[in-house]
């Protein structure tokens, strides 16, 4: 699901091109596509910045990205002020060397020298202490039981300075137990985002997606990637982060306004706010901020 983005299907989609040749599809850069799909790292970089000033008072400056994948996140953490660090952890080799090549190392040598890449189970990662720890895009519910989604937040709890903070990001909503596919016309690459529900299971929780990217030549890389999650709810987080030893959980709430060219399309302004009661919808977004 994109962040950020907007989440109306397109309308109109160019016709095939006639060309000989490879598709766009097969020379497209996944990695690429996923980075101007569903990431503003920019935004997130200034979420993070501003919730932690107003919560603890001061600036955040070491920062630890688990499921860090092509670490583009950290590299714009680092990039945020020169007094920053970042440690990127991710279990898949191949991911963060196209990490380290597309994004680390064009950020310069500066940012590149406070910006750490670990290949491990991000369980397994709790030195040097972090102001800030953060698992987006939905990374964490790979853990699909209370227990072992617990020893995660209790081990990010152990890897964080006295005054830090585990943020996380989660989506559902009442489509969340549909399935279908929704598109977003992309801005900066050439191609459509499709995210799909491909199947959801009410009794465990457990929802399959999918990210596929469509072209102007009528090619689609089809599964791109691969999601095999527990949906989990906003009270189940809390709850679980409360009994891991979190001091306070705070929720902060996507907001939406009407667009002028549709009444019944809501379009995100780009804005998350705590909240502490909201009305339902189809589909939501919102951050969960953990104070140790």
């Amino acid at each position: 699901m994109a962040k950020d983005k907007k989440h109306k299907k397109n309308k109109h989609k160019e016709k095939a091109k006639d060309k000989s040749g490879p598709t766009m599809a097969e020379t497209a850069d996944r990695h690429l596509m996923y980075q101007a799909a569903v990431q503003a790292a920019d935004v997130e970089v200034e979420f993070l910045d501003k919730i932690f000033r107003e919560i603890r008072g001061r600036q955040p400056l070491s920062f630890k990205e688990d499921f860090c994948g092509t670490a583009l996140l950290s590299v714009e953490w680092c990039k945020s002020d020169p007094k920053r660090t970042a440690i990127g952890v991710d279990i898949d080799e191949p991911t963060l060397k196209w990490g380290g090549e597309h994004n680390l190392q064009p950020a310069g040598s500066d940012v590149a020298s406070r910006v750490t890449l670990l290949q491990k189970d991000v369980r397994e990662v709790l030195e040097p202490k972090v102001d800030i720890t953060c698992a987006f895009n939905f990374s964490f519910c790979i853990f699909k039981t209370r227990g072992s989604l617990r020893e995660y937040f209790t081990k990010a709890r152990a890897g964080l300075k006295d005054d830090g903070m585990l943020v996380l990001d989660i989506f559902g909503g009442t489509e969340c137990m549909d399935t279908l596919e929704e598109e977003t016309e992309l801005e900066d690459v050439s191609g459509t985002y499709v995210w799909e529900h491909a199947k959801f299971n009410p009794i465990t929780n457990e929802i399959l997606c999918h990210i596929h990217f469509e072209f102007p030549d009528k090619s689609r890389m089809e599964k791109a990637f691969t999601y095999d999650w527990r949906l989990w709810s906003v009270p189940e987080l809390k709850e679980l982060l409360e009994e891991a030893g979190y001091s306070k959980v705070r929720v902060y709430w996507e907001q939406f306004e009407e667009t002028d060219d549709d009444d019944d399309y809501l379009e995100s302004n780009g804005e998350f706010l705590e909240a502490t009661e909201v009305e339902n919808q189809e589909s939501w977004h919102a951050y969960i901020v953990a104070e140790k």
